[in-house]
């Protein structure tokens, strides 16, 4: 599908020079003499590189249209995530570099969605928030006000966030997917 080159947004896949390429960041620049453009960061879906490309904002581009799934985690098998069709109970394989620096926040039995273009992975979205344990947490430092501080903690999964000084090592906690920010301590 055809579309001006001025509407393209993260996340979109896009089909240029005879390959697929998946959005990263759009910025539309309008200098102070001639015509607006727009640059685009984008990953090639095959090989990973990434590049930046400009158009002007009246040209079209080809604008791939993807299909959203829905797949439970079973496991990584080194390179490779293991998931299973909730629907048929078969097995799929996806390679682990589709998560980006969100993969320690998988657990086991999540519901991710996979966008799919003419069936191939393009990428993966994990639920917004997940709940983690925090294993290890620095001590309150005496003199310190409550309301603005926050010291460091690792999480369960490995992952080091900055929670409030009243969390303890032991608690559960709710993080972001995202960027591995707090959220609020687990109601469970």
């Amino acid at each position: 599908m055809k579309q001006q080159a001025n509407l393209i947004r993260a996340g979109q896949v896009i089909e240029h020079d005879g390959r697929r390429w998946t959005v990263l960041k759009q910025q539309i620049i309008t200098p102070g003499k001639g015509g607006a453009f727009i640059q685009v960061e984008m990953r090639d879906l095959k090989t990973g590189n990434k590049t930046n490309e400009r158009w002007r904002t009246a040209d079209s581009v080809e604008r791939l249209m993807t299909e959203d799934k829905e797949y439970l985690y079973s496991y990584t098998d080194g390179e490779t995530l293991v998931l299973m069709d909730p629907e048929s109970f078969e097995q799929v394989m996806i390679p682990v570099d589709l998560m980006g620096d969100q993969a320690p926040f998988l657990q086991d039995n999540m519901t991710i969605n996979i966008h799919l273009v003419e069936g191939d992975p393009v990428g993966i979205d994990l639920p917004p928030q997940v709940t983690l344990e925090v294993v290890e947490a620095d001590p309150v430092v005496k003199g310190q006000t409550a309301s603005s501080s926050y010291k460091p903690a690792m999480l369960s999964n490995g992952v080091k966030t900055m929670v409030p000084p009243f969390v303890e090592a032991g608690e559960r906690i709710v993080v972001r997917t995202e960027d591995g920010s707090y959220v609020e301590r687990a109601k469970d």
